[in-house]
């Protein structure tokens, strides 16, 4: 007897016997014929290599090679492992390889992963960890970073399902050792986090949210919104979170000292070297929780910025702040022209403020506040930022308006 794949003895074989290979994939409308369709295209498509992220982050954040390197190398393993699993290559035991950032404010934290976000095209959360609490009654609910995500995608929720949640801050959450404590809600924000970082379900709309339940209901009624989700899955969302941990190279000594490590040696180590070293058990003495740092386990210290580093970023960054201050005075047909010594002078006076590059703002703020309050509506039509300048605002200002009455 024939091997028939219904089992039956009188059936016909398969449908596409005698059909040519190029029209087999083709869906077929007659009825009772079983359709043959090509796979659907997937939804979320990735072609990226580490080197790729990583030259992009160059364009917009100075200095960071180590976290860029790691987070490009993060990012794109997680996305690979996307892709594929849309395409139907299945990683049932794949680890999410979620990130935590350590570094000083005002170092491109943010900046990295925002670049990245927009690089990869995928919806991207910011948020505080400060503004959740355990209840969501007072403050905020951790599951309204992924309602974000949705917002964010234009109420698409399968491409929200392949966003970037950064969260900041996370240091305070901790509950107790060198932070200098935090009440219990800290602790509670900690444990919430963990479904959402690993594979938790998330309802689209709050259920405190009264108005958009009722607006849910009646689309439902209407049947105009048979097709959406009613949850999000976080399977394939990747959680980033930062902090600056201050204190937390005290900790990391004290580990090193127990470790019989010379204390000569450790003490030569400057701050970004210490913290560069840091270990689980110190994030758990700094008084994170063991089951949420186990959930981070791509970590990477970023370093605090100099002088250089802050010239760099005036000079050679495409987001640099001297572009929004040309845009603000050629807005009223004045060329701002930039010198390198000028430069170099704001970006000695940015690191005295100990905020990274929100000190050249801080800077910039103070040596131009007067240019732009006077110069609109003057005869001046060009004028050169130098060392001078810089050092000396008020003086080059009556000496630039003299010069042109």
């Amino acid at each position: 007897m024939p091997n028939h794949p219904s089992g039956h003895p009188d059936a016909l074989g398969p449908v596409t016997e005698g059909v040519p290979k190029k029209l087999q994939a083709t869906r077929l409308s007659k009825p009772g014929v079983v359709e043959y369709a090509a796979p659907p295209k997937p939804e979320f498509s990735f072609a990226l290599k580490p080197a790729d992220i990583a030259k992009h982050l160059n364009r917009f954040v100075i200095g960071q090679r180590e976290a860029k390197k790691v987070l490009s190398v993060a990012l794109c393993d997680h996305f690979q492992h996307v892709r594929m699993t849309l395409e139907g290559n299945a990683a049932p035991f794949y680890q999410k390889q979620n990130v935590l950032l350590l570094g000083p404010t005002g170092v491109g934290k943010t900046h990295l992963i925002r670049s990245a976000a927009e690089l990869i095209g995928v919806p991207f959360v910011k948020a505080d960890a400060t503004k959740f609490s355990e209840t969501g009654y007072v403050g905020g609910d951790v599951d309204d970073l992924v309602r974000d995500l949705v917002r964010r995608a234009g109420g698409d929720v399968k491409k929200a399902e392949h966003g970037i949640i950064y969260l900041d801050e996370v240091d305070k959450l901790a509950t107790r050792g060198e932070s200098g404590g935090r009440d219990v809600s800290g602790r509670g924000v900690q444990t919430n986090l963990l479904k959402l970082m690993e594979d938790g379900d998330v309802p689209v709309v709050s259920p405190n949210d009264v108005t958009g339940q009722l607006q849910n209901a009646m689309s439902a009624m209407r049947g105009s919104d048979a097709a959406q989700p009613e949850t999000i899955n976080t399977r394939h969302i990747l959680f980033i979170v930062s902090g600056a941990f201050s204190g937390v190279d005290q900790i990391i000594k004290r580990r090193l000292a127990s470790a019989v490590i010379s204390l000569a040696k450790i003490e030569r180590l400057n701050v970004d070297q210490i913290i560069a070293q840091i270990a689980t058990s110190d994030l758990i003495a700094y008084g994170l929780e063991p089951e949420f740092i186990g959930r981070l386990p791509v970590r990477v210290a970023c370093h605090g910025l100099d002088t250089d580093d802050l010239f760099d970023v005036l000079r050679k960054s495409e987001s640099s702040l001297i572009h929004q201050y040309e845009r603000a005075f050629a807005a009223y047909g004045i060329k701002c022209e930039f010198k390198d010594d000028g430069l170099r002078r704001l970006a000695e006076l940015a690191s005295t403020e100990h905020t990274g590059a929100r000190g050249l703002m801080t800077v910039c703020e103070r040596v131009f506040r007067d240019f732009k309050f006077k110069l609109p509506g003057s005869r001046v039509k060009r004028f050169a930022v130098s060392a001078r300048l810089v050092a000396a605002p008020a003086l080059e200002l009556r000496r630039l308006t003299r010069s042109v009455c």
